[in-house]
């Protein structure tokens, strides 16, 4: 390296580190004395601190805000009314807060990518209309898409092959999903919203699912090859699915957009499993990842001796 370039790499490097402190600085700021702001977003949901604030979600946001988190998740949130997704979205906005995703679609037992049907179509697309008005209203950028399950339904005159294999070959049905999901894209980008596909485990909670892995998730977002298709890592579906955590997040990491988290077994909080969440999220980190985790799991404790031991849990695996 000559000297020009190391001076100019010399100064970056300062100006970065510089502006990551005054970042750090006004986070801490921010964040009520005694409890800074987490090292990575994660995004409690609704529900996970009813008891310690019992007055519904808004106050929930609040609570964890004041416990240092900087993100915000609600899969059910197209459900609320309209008036409701605006409040949240303002709350988030005033506490610095990421909102995360949410579910724009989910089908686990019908074929409704894999399957070039037009009703199949027509409800897909639908309801990724949807969820850009939705994103609008509560500040969302990211949002779930669940690719439907596999074709492998029989009737009277198509029968499975002797194998008991899906009716339709794998590779028409991979084409399927990678077209319909460019539909998608095209409805999306010019809104700058990404839809992210999350890979499901199905040997304890989705059998049947279309997408399983990681490496099946990474090869259709190329395909697509679009900004506004990229993958949810959920990181308790991946160990029962692949394990190779860290090896498989590296390998994925230029289409990965998302991540969430719940240990195994029993899809409670870090430390009530196998995972070694402190060297997950440590990576996380080191990497750059600014976006948000997700906490797609339950309370391992029932009431507030079970909020605080969730929130005692993040504090130890963010303790890097």
């Amino acid at each position: 390296m000559n000297r020009r370039t190391f001076v100019s790499s010399a100064l970056a490097a300062t100006g970065a580190a510089l502006l990551a402190g005054s970042s750090r600085l006004a986070a801490q700021a921010f964040a009520p004395k005694g409890n800074p702001r987490f090292r990575l977003g994660y995004g409690p949901h609704p529900g996970m601190f009813s008891t310690s604030a019992p007055g519904g979600v808004l106050d929930e946001i609040k609570f964890a805000a004041d416990q240092g988190f900087t993100a915000w998740e609600d899969n059910g949130i197209s459900g609320r009314p309209a008036a409701e997704q605006e409040a949240i979205g303002s709350l988030l906005r005033d506490r610095q807060m990421q909102m995360g995703v949410f579910v724009a679609h989910a089908s686990f037992d019908e074929p409704t990518f894999a399957v070039a049907k037009p009703a199949y179509r027509e409800q897909v697309l639908a309801s990724i209309r949807n969820a850009v008005e939705v994103a609008g209203r509560c500040g969302a950028k990211w949002f779930t898409v669940v690719p439907g399950s596999v074709d492998q339904q029989s009737d009277k005159t198509e029968r499975w092959n002797r194998y008991g294999g899906p009716r339709l070959a794998e590779g028409y049905q991979t084409a399927n999903v990678i077209a319909l999901l460019r539909e998608c894209s095209a409805l999306l980008e010019p809104h700058g919203l990404i839809m992210v596909l999350e890979p499901l485990n199905w040997y304890r909670d989705h059998g049947g699912v279309f997408l399983q892995k990681s490496d099946q998730a990474y090869a259709l977002c190329k395909a697509v090859n679009s900004p506004s298709c990229k993958i949810l890592f959920d990181i308790y579906h991946q160990q029962i699915t692949e394990g190779n955590l860290i090896p498989n997040i590296d390998r994925c990491w230029d289409e990965i957009a998302y991540f969430q988290a719940g240990d195994n077994p029993g899809r409670k909080e870090p430390g009530t499993g196998e995972i070694n969440y402190r060297n997950v999220f440590r990576h996380l980190h080191r990497r750059g990842f600014t976006g948000v985790v997700g906490m797609e799991h339950g309370n391992s404790l029932p009431g507030a001796d079970g909020e605080t031991a969730v929130i005692r849990a993040y504090r130890d695996a963010d303790a890097f």
